[in-house]
């Protein structure tokens, strides 16, 4: 191994970065059979890691994949990833496969599920300037799968639809794409939640829209009406987003990012809002607090 090269943590070894394999016959890669976390650890505190590992059981009961270890030992598994990089601020990638198969669809050619744990140190996804200066999006062609389909709300392998509406994004000349799902109503962007704010009030598209139930969106939703904030879960239609007040996203990597323009529409006055700007703050506040995740 090279001096400093990080570990990849492959069922049950640890191996360079440069050397982390997987078989060509494996169906995560053949059909996307698989299942996957993106988590954040802030400061030696994995944020939030209970709640992402039970999102991980749950998305792989969805999907009939029978997940090789209790998460007692998944959770002692990230840790140790961590550990052995030396990782303190860190996006870890957590996946596992339905594993090495043959060519056909039968998943009990699988014989065992396959673990990986990728760690790496990492920025905010799209960086502090994006916080400051907002970002634009388009409302996609695409829409998000229904939710008797492949469905978003089990994080599975499968992010096709999720990669043409971003294609159709940075076709457009912007930052990411606002799906809407099979109604007309807005489901959430290519990989993050999304939230309109209108006259001081808070407003989120529910489940039934076809979203991921994030981590993030979940804070951010008890933050705000801790400090005092009405957030509702309801149907938003694609108008009320381009008439919003203001509109942000959220997300494990992005964390809260301001939405300052869709469709070519100036949303608010084309800043980041006050109250975009207040959840940043107070998601600041706890990202790297012990009583929000776990200690490495």
């Amino acid at each position: 191994m090279s001096s400093g090269e990080l570990l990849v943590y492959i069922d049950g070894e640890f191996v360079p970065r440069s050397q982390a394999k997987v078989s060509v016959f494996d169906h995560g890669l053949l059909y996307g059979d698989g299942v996957f976390e993106g988590i954040r650890s802030y400061n030696g505190v994995v944020f939030k890691l209970l709640e992402h590992i039970d999102r991980l059981y749950d998305s792989a009961k969805t999907i009939l994949l029978n997940i090789p270890v209790t998460k007692e030992e998944m959770v002692k598994i990230v840790l140790e990833t961590l550990k052995r990089n030396n990782l303190k601020d860190a996006y870890i990638r957590l996946i596992v496969t339905r594993g090495v198969g043959d060519l056909g669809l039968d998943p009990r050619k699988c014989s065992k599920p396959s673990i990986i744990v990728i760690a790496q140190p990492m920025e905010p996804l799209l960086g502090k300037e994006v916080k400051e200066k907002g970002v634009k999006l388009i409302i996609s062609s695409i829409r998000r799968d229904r939710v008797d389909a492949t469905s978003h709300q089990a994080k599975t392998l499968n992010y096709l639809n999720s990669i043409l509406a971003k294609i159709e994004a940075i076709n457009s000349g912007v930052d990411d794409a606002v799906l809407l799902d099979e109604r007309g109503f807005v489901s959430e962007a290519s990989a993050a939640n999304l939230f309109i704010v209108k006259n001081n009030n808070i407003f989120t598209p529910p489940q039934t829209a076809g979203i991921l139930p994030g981590i993030t969106r979940g804070t951010v939703i008890e933050l705000a009406r801790r400090i005092g904030y009405r957030v509702e879960e309801r149907d938003i239609t694609p108008i009320e987003l381009l008439t919003a007040d203001e509109v942000f996203l959220t997300g494990t990597a992005a964390e809260i990012v301001p939405v300052v323009e869709i469709s070519g529409r100036k949303i608010g006055d084309g800043k980041p809002g006050q109250v975009t700007k207040r959840l940043i703050e107070e998601f600041e506040k706890v990202k790297g607090d012990p009583a929000y995740g776990v200690k490495i």
